[in-house]
């Protein structure tokens, strides 16, 4: 099997442009390519991809490689111009056309900023004060604004958390190691922490992972939930729980598929389909256990889990229910001592609801 290809986040990637531009500001002269210092003593070089010097202000594009991927922004144009700043400013930022910008709390960055998160601006900062350093006159100062821009990026953030999080405008410049490592699904996991974070500042006491659109919708139409306090799970069950565990927030609802619900019921906290597998015994066990032995060998044969909940309806019994139940004592044991009351929605491919588990002493809403 080929090894898949590591790439480099937005951040590395406006980090190389901004090196670039500042270099062309202080020497007429863009490099080419351009080397950058990322965390953990990384050093790669990065081409230009535009290059444009002004009397007041230089401007260098890099285009992004996210490597193997599946990055909404692989291939995206990041671009950054460098002017001088005000006496005394330091490195400022500004979110040029397609990079968002903050209009919500409980980010990292404060209402009002620029998407770019702390640890790109600390690179670019840095990059700034090394080339100063090299290029500059003795006692230069290190006053620049930097302005991030991404072409198209408003259309690409529709397909990425942003909206939900208050983020308008376009894309966040996002990165802690400068590396992007293939599947590792690193930027949804953090969006997820970040999704929880905006609901607990704007006090949210009730918030909801959705496995699926459809799963959100009807979760959100239970509850009379705003988007706000919807967090788009996905497979990522675990991200969900390990984060509210430490951060929590009074109640939450896991909502999904019975598929994908039985797999929480077994115990799975990633429930995709290559990292974890529908356990029929455990299916087949609940029924047994129920007062429906006749049932536990069909269920255990059966096709798929959706296969097993139709010859379970057949024969009158919920479940659905009983998997909610399981899944829900798997999230609570997550959750341990956090005061987080957690209780799960289950539904079928059409969004009928084929399971509910609630609190402990709590009736279901």
């Amino acid at each position: 099997m080929t090894e898949l290809r590591y790439g480099w986040t937005t951040g590395a990637c406006a980090t190389a442009a901004t090196t670039a531009a500042c270099t062309a500001l202080l020497t007429g002269e863009f490099p080419d390519p351009v080397e950058v210092l990322l965390p953990k003593g990384r050093r790669p070089a990065f081409a230009l991809a535009t290059e444009e010097l002004g009397p007041d202000s230089a401007t260098a594009g890099v285009l992004k490689d996210a490597g193997d991927d599946p990055d909404v922004t692989h291939g995206a144009l990041i671009v950054s111009t460098v002017r001088r700043g005000e006496p005394g400013s330091g490195v400022t930022f500004r979110a040029g056309p397609g990079v968002g910008t903050v209009t919500l709390p409980g980010l990292p960055l404060a209402v009002g900023e620029p998407a770019i998160n702390p640890v790109p601006r600390r690179l670019m900062t840095e990059a700034v004060e090394r080339v100063c350093a090299e290029h500059g006159d003795s006692g230069d100062s290190t006053d620049f604004v930097v302005e991030i821009s991404i072409p198209h990026g408003e259309d690409m953030a529709r397909h990425t958390w942003n909206p939900r999080l208050g983020i308008l405008g376009g894309l966040s410049v996002l990165g802690t190691t400068g590396v992007v490592v293939p599947y590792s699904c690193s930027a949804w996991i953090d969006s997820i922490r970040r999704g929880v974070d905006v609901a607990r500042a704007l006090g949210h006491e009730h918030v909801a992972g959705a496995v699926g659109s459809t799963s959100e919708r009807v979760v959100a139409e239970l509850y009379g939930l705003p988007e706000t306090a919807l967090l788009d799970m996905g497979d990522f069950a675990g991200a969900v729980l390990k984060y509210l565990r430490r951060n929590p927030v009074p109640r939450l609802t896991v909502a999904g598929g019975f598929a994908k619900l039985s797999k929480l019921a077994a115990g799975y906290l990633d429930l995709h389909s290559k990292r974890s597998q529908v356990d029929l015994g455990l299916l087949a066990e609940l029924a047994e256990g129920a007062g429906h032995a006749a049932l536990a060998g069909p269920i255990r044969e059966a096709n798929t889990a959706l296969h097993a909940l139709e010859l379970a309806h057949a024969e009158g019994l919920a479940l659905g229910e009983l998997v909610a139940e399981r899944a829900r004592e798997v999230a609570a044991g997550v959750l341990g001592d956090a005061p987080v009351a957690v209780d799960i929605v289950a539904i079928d491919r059409a969004g009928t609801i084929v399971g509910r588990a609630q609190p402990r002493g709590r009736s279901v809403e």
